[in-house]
C-alpha cells in the first residue's frame, strides 16, 4: 500500500506521496483513482533532498485526467509545508516543470515565489505573433498569461454571475491556445478580486487556484487597475490569498491546512463501465 498525506491551501486539496520511500509504477492511473475516490484536486509525488541548506525537493504534480501540471501555486505551498515538517526547514527549494521555486513556511503560512509572468505568445503559448491582450475570446474579453500554466483572465462585472461549466470549456480549449488553459474570471471589489478558475486538467471549477490568482493580480497590473509594485488580495471561492507584485516577480502567499491521511494500491484496478 501506498501512505498518503492530504493538504489544502485555501480548499484547493492534494494528496502526497513520498516519492522517495513509495515507488508507484503508474502514476497516472494512481493519480486518476486517488482523486475519484477522495474527490481532491491532484496528486504531489515529492522526492526531497534534505543533504543541503535549504532543503530541495522535485514536485510532481498529477491531475486528475491523469496529466501533470508544470507548475501549481497552492500545490507548492502544500508541499513546502509538508518538506518543511520533514527537514526542520523554514525554507524549501521546489525544482518543478516550470523551475525552480523558493518557499517560506511560517507555521501554516507559505509563500512561494512564481517567477516572471510571460505575456510573449510562445511562452503561453498563443497562435499569433503578437501577445493576447484584451482580445475577444468565446464571447469574454480576454488577457493571455503564463504564471507557471497557461491562464486566460477576463475581467468580468459579477463571477456569481458566470455559468463557467457553460462558459469557460470554450475559452479553454479555444483555438488560439494550442495546449489549452485555465479559464480564469475576476471581478474587482474593495477589497481586490473575486476569482473563479476552470481549470485544464482538473476539467472543471476548483475552490481555489494559486496560479490563477497570480495571474489576475499581473493582468490587472498591466491593465492599470493595481500599481505595478504592490500587494494584492484575491479571494477564490475558498479562501483569500495575496499576491505581492514587484517589477517582474509575483510571491504568492497563504494558508494551508493539514487534513489526514491515508493509504492507496499502488496498482489501481481499473473500474470497467457496466
Amino acid at each position: 500500500m501506498i501512505p498518503y498525506d492530504i493538504y489544502h491551501g485555501t480548499s484547493n486539496d492534494f494528496a502526497i506521496v513520498d516519492a522517495n520511500a513509495h515507488h508507484v509504477p503508474d502514476r497516472s492511473a494512481f493519480a486518476v483513482s486517488l482523486c475519484d475516490d477522495l474527490g481532491i484536486d491532484g496528486v504531489l509525488f515529492l522526492a526531497i533532498n534534505d543533504a543541503t541548506r535549504p532543503p530541495r525537493a522535485v514536485m510532481t504534480l498529477v491531475q486528475p485526467d491523469g496529466g501533470t501540471a508544470a507548475m501549481c501555486g497552492n500545490g507548492a505551498r502544500c508541499a513546502a509545508r509538508w518538506v518543511a515538517a520533514r527537514t526542520d526547514a523554514d525554507e524549501v527549494m521546489l525544482d518543478t516543470q516550470a523551475g525552480t521555486r523558493r518557499t517560506v513556511v511560517d507555521g501554516d503560512d507559505v509563500a512561494v515565489e512564481m517567477g516572471a509572468p510571460a505575456f510573449d505568445p510562445a511562452a503561453v503559448p498563443v497562435t499569433g505573433d503578437e501577445p493576447l491582450i484584451r482580445e475577444d475570446v468565446a464571447g469574454y474579453t480576454v488577457t493571455a498569461v503564463n504564471t507557471g500554466v497557461p491562464h486566460a483572465v477576463a475581467f468580468v462585472d459579477d463571477v456569481d454571475a458566470i455559468d463557467i461549466d457553460a462558459d469557460a470549456p470554450p475559452i479553454r480549449h479555444h483555438d488560439r491556445f494550442p495546449e489549452g488553459a485555465n479559464a480564469t474570471f475576476a471581478e474587482e471589489t474593495e477589497a481586490g478580486f473575486r476569482q473563479r478558475t476552470f481549470e485544464r486538467g482538473v476539467e472543471g471549477e476548483t475552490e481555489s487556484c494559486g496560479t490563477g490568482a497570480v495571474a489576475v493580480a499581473v493582468v490587472a497590473a498591466r491593465e492599470g487597475r493595481v500599481p505595478e509594485n504592490t500587494t494584492v488580495r484575491v479571494s477564490p471561492p475558498g479562501g483569500t490569498l495575496t499576491i505581492e507584485l514587484d517589477g517582474d516577480t509575483a510571491v504568492l502567499r497563504g494558508p494551508t491546512t493539514v487534513v489526514g491521511d491515508g493509504e492507496a494500491e499502488p496498482t489501481p484496478v481499473r473500474r470497467m463501465d457496466s
